[in-house]
């Protein structure tokens, strides 16, 4: 496919962001991408439910700057969320067999969102009359933006400001603290405050049947996700749309429910309502933590997709051909081998696919672990992959591997399994110090396998399996090869020679994999690459209709600001984001855009994962 550009596509280059339209697409209000101060303090965003989902139908290539909704229901129509699964979806994926499964609109990773506390007496009456004031205030604005809005939106752009980190907070539904990043900060009396009020915020919206989203103050948005018996809220600053935070609300929620399984955490609470489910979770705050960092800039985890290595297909081949399991192991599910949070590659049962959600999160959890400090030793610790099964466990078999030629002290046949019971995180590992070396503390490459199985009494036989699996990468010389593909990843946007072309994502729908290069300048900086993927995101808000735009998501999405333009393109078999010099002409980005895609269909074999054998 050939992206045309389009005539109407006539966007000026200045200090403010402007974006041309078709007289005949939809209106939009004024969405910033770093809010300017306000005379509203306090903007609830709520939405009852019954609302009907979003039309994921794609309307013909138009260009929109992303809407972020009210969600009142008087307003606009935006998909409900009680579906714990809308913000991970990326599109329909669609083509052949798959290793992974496109995100289903319809399935929850929770039953229901239970039943929301409602607060009591004339604090909550106040609070609500003071909260429905500003909302119809704000309603007004909107209105009136709309009415007066033109095929031009603009949306003021401050680049001198800095990002202050997001915040995250974890709270039970009797208002008792579970997780917050800002742990230490704050004192308990202070703490006990914070978890209050953001108890009492949910509760007025919940007496009237309403769920309450996100609350806008000034440049600040606090998300909230309500997963009863837990409410998950998000404070940032950065400008990005609302699905953004309740995307890494959702993850947080599924990274729990791999500690706790979701009837575990129904059961707890339906005996004793004030729990302290922080106490449980002690030992697994570096999951969080861990997890929080990589939401920051990994667009795989936006775009419900994989980062995959770029590899030799032959040796990708032959290492997936060595890892399908012997036919005894009938109780093995999957088998994965990565270089840090990349997939080398992964073999599955013939008629199941894997949630990307339920990889991440596998990924997240033994990187971020002790696991991934002691070489050639092996881990045995029970996780729950909830998109898989959010009530039940399965058990992960995880052995990271040293460099070729570098010298270990421990053999994987001296691991012992022990009770998962010992670890606060659930996880079991034979420590030892020599068994760390420089490289792995110096943040070099991570090579690992891991097996997945629900036999919780299988750690001998795969340890004898995978023992004999990794002698053979060592002897074959393929382990080599990861180790320097993976030490060698040299994907570069200015290594590519296309004018203008500073970075970009390249999404395969069919194979829900990703492409991404290197960051390199001007994006070095950590603030600029701040500001490069928040404009990703919002053009991946507006193409997928996250944020419940009136017209439904759209084919592409082109914007300019003075320090880069981004266009997003979705297509059948792909989506693109490409970040551009701002001088570049109409012409000269969609040129750069087919080029792409070329580059991309001749590397293939090596950039994805493709025909991975099944078992």
């Amino acid at each position: 496919m050939v992206l045309q550009s389009p005539d109407n596509l006539d966007i000026s280059v200045s200090s403010r962001l402007h974006l041309s339209r078709p007289s005949t697409s939809r209106s939009a209000s004024t969405s910033s991408i770093r809010t300017s101060r306000s005379a509203i303090n306090l903007l609830p965003h709520y939405q009852a439910s019954g609302i009907p989902p979003v039309p994921s139908t794609p309307l013909a290539p138009q260009l929109s700057f992303p809407h972020v909704s009210t969600d009142n229901a008087v307003a606009t129509s935006v998909s409900s969320s009680a579906s714990s699964i809308n913000a991970i979806e990326a599109g329909d994926v669609t083509g052949g067999a798959m290793l992974m499964s496109p995100v289903d609109a319809d399935t929850d990773v929770v039953d229901a969102e239970g039943i929301v506390k409602a607060a009591d007496g004339d604090t909550a009456q106040a609070l609500r009359e003071s909260l429905k004031k500003t909302l119809n205030y704000q309603d007004d604005v909107t209105l009136r933006a709309r009415r007066k809005s033109s095929s031009v939106t603009e949306t003021t752009i401050a680049h001198d400001a800095e990002y202050a980190p997001r915040q995250y907070f974890v709270l039970t539904h009797a208002g008792k603290p579970v997780f917050m990043t800002r742990q230490g900060r704050l004192s308990d009396e202070e703490l006990t405050n914070v978890m209050g009020i953001m108890q009492a915020l949910i509760s007025v919206y919940a007496d009237d049947g309403d769920k309450l989203r996100c609350i806008n103050a000034g440049e600040t948005r606090i998300t909230f996700l309500l997963r009863a018996p837990l409410y998950y809220a998000c404070v940032s600053s950065w400008g990005e749309p609302e699905s953004v935070g309740r995307l890494h609300l959702e993850y947080l929620h599924l990274q729990i429910l791999s500690v706790v399984t979701g009837s575990q955490l129904s059961k707890i609470f339906e005996r004793r309502t004030n729990f302290d489910l922080g106490r449980l979770l002690d030992g697994t705050e570096s999951f969080l933590h861990s997890l929080i960092r990589r939401l920051q800039f990994d667009m795989s985890m936006t775009t419900a997709s994989l980062n995959v290595l770029k590899i030799d297909a032959t040796v990708r081949g032959k290492v997936a051909e060595l890892l399908l399991p012997p036919k005894e192991m009938k109780d093995t599910l999957y088998v994965l081998l990565f270089a840090d949070n990349k997939v080398v590659t992964l073999v599955r049962p013939k008629k199941h696919s894997v949630h990307p959600a339920d990889l991440h999160l596998l990924l997240n959890t033994v990187s971020s672990s002790a696991l991934s400090s002691t070489l050639d030793s092996s881990s045995w610790l029970p996780i729950c992959l909830p998109k898989y099964n959010s009530n039940g466990f399965l058990y992960a078999y995880v052995s990271f591997m040293s460099k070729p030629n570098t010298s270990v002290s421990i053999p994987p046949s001296d691991a012992q399994p022990l009770d998962s019971t010992r670890d606060p995180a659930g996880a079991n590992h034979e420590n030892n110090s020599s068994g760390v070396t420089e490289d792995m503390k110096t943040g070099d490459v991570h090579v690992g396998l891991a097996v997945i199985t629900a036999n919780r009494d299988g750690f001998e036989r795969l340890q004898e399996w995978a023992g004999t699996v990794i002698e053979t990468l060592r002897a074959k010389g393929w382990l080599a090869s990861i180790f320097t593909a993976a030490e060698n990843q040299d994907i570069t946007a200015s290594g590519l020679g296309i004018p203008g072309l500073r970075h970009f994502i390249y999404k395969s729908r069919t194979h829900v994999q990703l492409v991404t290069p290197n960051w390199e300048e001007p994006y070095a900086d950590e603030s600029e690459r701040t500001r490069l993927i928040t404009l990703y995101q919002l053009v991946h808000d507006a193409v997928h209709a996250r944020s419940g735009q009136p017209g439904g998501p759209l084919k592409l999405q082109f914007i300019r600001t003075d320090t880069e333009c981004v266009l997003g393109w979705v297509t059948s078999p792909f989506e693109l984001y490409v970040a551009l010099s701002p001088k570049l002409p109409k012409s000269a980005a969609v040129a750069a855009a087919n080029a792409l895609t070329r580059w991309v269909k001749k590397g293939e074999a090596e950039l994805f994962l493709r025909d991975a054998p099944v078992f």
